[in-house]
């Protein structure tokens, strides 16, 4: 466990074309189609968190409202993040979304292969195997309909494409990005890469900027609340934006969360935070 390999790669600074990029997508709608499965395990998810309010007895979570609060951890691995975002916040559905069915039958809380977990499970927590990039459109699309509303987005070690080469394929760099700013109320990137950390926060700064995209988040009816790792007020230091709003810092798990974190701790790797809020 102790032999995690730090992050290799051949770009030495953020990527020079990162803020030609996130304007460039800004302005544009990503219309890949939403893949049948993704459509499927989403509908699971939905029925999961209506089930769910109805059998605590709750119509909606804001007052007049119908929209139920949801927390995303996207790329959940085998599920070990979800399980305890979800024992941390035991009021709120915590949907845990993966693409590799393999990952997600390694959860050890007994993943049954039907985006089910077993008895031994909080019964707030639940995995789907689905296209993280259609499962955030079909999110946001619950969002702006004012059904469900995300207090809470873990995005925990995502793959880093370390190339130069490959730097459109990390998700601050590629179409889907304002669709991932405009999911909820705080978002959480964790990484052993400081780089990856860096595009990420300016890549939101420089989003954060076009006014179309300022306007239609603050259309979206948001709210707090303070799952693991969700700051309780902005915090300061390298990163912050002007508004205070986005934060980057270096960061020592006490109590690792995912089998990645657990492994870069053991490795003594320096990690890294990126906290977006918009509450």
């Amino acid at each position: 466990m102790s032999g995690a390999r730090a992050v290799t790669t051949n770009q030495p600074d953020i990527y020079d074309k990162l803020e030609e990029v996130v304007r460039k997508y800004a302005s544009t709608e990503y219309l890949r189609p939403i893949a049948d499965h993704t459509r499927i395990a989403f509908a699971e998810a939905e029925k999961f968190v209506l089930n769910f309010y109805e059998s605590a007895g709750h119509e909606g979570d804001i007052a007049g409202h119908t929209a139920y609060k949801v927390i995303l951890d996207s790329g959940c691995g085998t599920g070990e993040s979800t399980l305890n975002i979800a024992i941390a916040n035991p009021d709120v559905p915590v949907i845990g979304i993966d693409k590799s069915a393999a990952r997600l039958t390694k959860a050890g809380a007994g993943f049954n292969g039907a985006a089910e977990l077993n008895s031994a499970a909080p019964q707030n927590a639940f995995l789907v195997r689905a296209e993280l990039l259609d499962f955030w459109r079909l999110a946001l699309g619950k969002v702006k309909a004012g059904q469900w509303h995300i207090p809470y987005h873990a995005l925990y070690y995502p793959n880093p494409w370390p190339k130069q080469s490959e730097a459109t394929r990390r998700f601050h760099l590629h179409p889907i990005f304002p669709t991932l700013l405009q999911l909820g109320d705080t978002l959480e990137l964790r990484t052993n890469w400081e780089i990856y950390a860096r595009e990420f926060a300016e890549a939101a700064r420089v989003l954060r900027e076009i006014p179309t995209l300022v306007a239609m988040r603050t259309k979206q009816q948001v709210a707090k609340c303070c799952p693991p790792g969700h700051p309780r007020q902005a915090r300061t230091g390298a990163g912050d934006d002007n508004t205070g709003r986005i934060a980057r810092e270096p960061f020592e798990p006490e109590h690792p969360i995912t089998a990645f974190e657990r492994k870069y701790k053991e490795a003594r790797q320096q990690l890294w935070r990126v906290t977006i809020n918009h509450v």
